[in-house]
């Protein structure tokens, strides 16, 4: 797993590479962790994720919630199929809205 963080803008990118699963989630956890701060707008581009275990989800949701209390935006880019009929059927595109590229990701967050 690779988690690279950039910024455009006001927008902060993180480009994850790799499975998600309980290995490799807390590392992911605690780099997007550390780049958030009040009003944060966050782009997670998931293009390079192949496969999202639970523990995953479990981070995307800890770390949604985490936003949400510093009054943040959090955008999920580049989902495989695979990825959004999971996140759907546990109900967790409820929470995020996606996109397939990083522009359309960074216009929403700048609306």
């Amino acid at each position: 797993m690779e988690v690279n963080v950039t910024t455009q803008g006001d927008v902060t990118i993180v480009d994850l590479s790799g499975d998600i699963d309980g290995r490799t989630s807390p590392q992911a956890q605690s780099v997007i962790s550390a780049n958030l701060s009040d009003g944060v707008k966050l782009l997670l581009n998931m293009t390079q994720v192949p496969y999202m275990s639970s523990a995953g989800l479990r981070m995307l949701l800890l770390v949604y919630r985490q936003i949400i209390a510093k009054q943040g935006k959090v955008v999920l880019v580049g989902l495989s199929e695979d990825l959004q009929d999971t996140m759907a059927a546990t109900g967790f595109l409820d929470h995020f809205d996606t996109f397939g590229t990083v522009e359309d990701g960074i216009t929403h967050l700048n609306a």
